[in-house]
């Protein structure tokens, strides 16, 4: 017998033992199809944070405020001083008169405030650096030798009014945290409904093989290759994760499309839909090979320990 001939009808065979097995697919495919869906929760979720992060990141810097008070030649000497760190990407220098204008353009609609400033007759606000890292992690180095310029009392360390760090820090810290302990709580779920998923396969293919042990009981006295008897219960078991696979990109089509534009106001510039959109051939991938991957190890578990050919 041909090998093309062998495995039609091992896979023939498979199928007609998945449809057989209605109601005990059915609870197979189930259980499999919620582990699917929060793999791919889990990665769209992850995703999201990360891009709130990079976000976050990306507004984040280190401002030097300076004093009303401060020459020009002190914060030139400043600018190259940091300049000259090895963690300093861009360090950009706002005059006096920019940052009142960015202050007026912010509290444009507060009348409260505009007469206030007004009343002061004089530009309250000093000039400022805002300084950006190359990594996230560099930022404390930063706003800790700053801090330090200030400490001394000495050269342009005295014109320096505040540095703000430590808010733009905790926020990264917390959300940072956040990542990682939704990482780790998908993660452990993931995995306990991998091994429910595995365990009900496992159980499924075992009834399926007590149900056709007369069959194989004549497959195995007539000569009939191992292949040929243990692949259709292989096959049912790939057939589980392909059917759960598809159950879970089908449902999450429309559920991203109907909580895309709420994620997006969440989030900011994160959409759900656009990522799975743009996404989906890889959402596909790892899904259909965590399907196939989960049902082909329960068949191959179930098939090693209770059918002996």
């Amino acid at each position: 017998m041909s090998i093309w001939l062998t495995t039609k009808r091992v896979a023939r065979y498979g199928l007609i033992g998945f449809i057989r097995n209605g109601f005990i697919s059915l609870s197979a495919i189930l259980i499999m199809t919620i582990t699917l869906f929060v793999i791919v929760a889990l990665m769209i979720s992850s995703a999201a944070l990360k891009s709130v992060l990079n976000d976050l990141t990306q507004k984040v810097d280190v401002t030097v405020y300076f004093t009303t008070t401060v020459m020009q030649d002190q914060v030139d000497q400043l600018q190259k001083s940091v300049q000259a760190l090895p963690e300093v990407a861009t360090v950009t220098y706002v005059s006096r008169e920019d940052a009142l204008a960015q202050f007026q353009e912010r509290h444009k609609n507060d009348q409260l405030t505009m007469q206030a400033l007004q009343g002061l007759g004089e530009n309250p606000l000093g000039a400022s650096l805002e300084i950006r890292a190359k990594e996230t992690s560099q930022y404390e180095s930063i706003a800790q030798y700053l801090d330090a310029q200030q400490a001394s009392g000495a050269g342009s360390g005295t014109v320096i009014d505040k540095v703000n760090f430590a808010q733009n820090k905790t926020a990264i810290d917390r959300l940072t945290n956040i990542i990682e302990t939704s990482r780790s709580l998908g993660i452990a779920i993931a995995l306990i409904l991998g091994i429910a998923s595995i365990l009900i396969v496992f159980n499924t293919i075992r009834l399926a093989i007590y149900t056709s042990r007369e069959e194989i009981g004549v497959m195995n006295l007539v000569g009939a290759n191992p292949w040929y008897v243990r692949g259709p219960f292989m096959v049912t078991g790939v057939l589980y994760g392909i059917v759960s696979a598809l159950l879970v990109l089908i449902v999450m089509y429309p559920l991203s499309v109907w909580i895309g534009p709420t994620s997006e106001r969440f989030f900011g510039t994160f959409n759900v839909f656009s990522y799975y959109s743009g996404s989906f051939p890889f959402l596909f991938l790892v899904t259909f090979v965590s399907g196939i991957a989960l049902g082909a190890l329960s068949s191959y578990l179930a098939v090693s320990r209770y059918l002996n050919t």
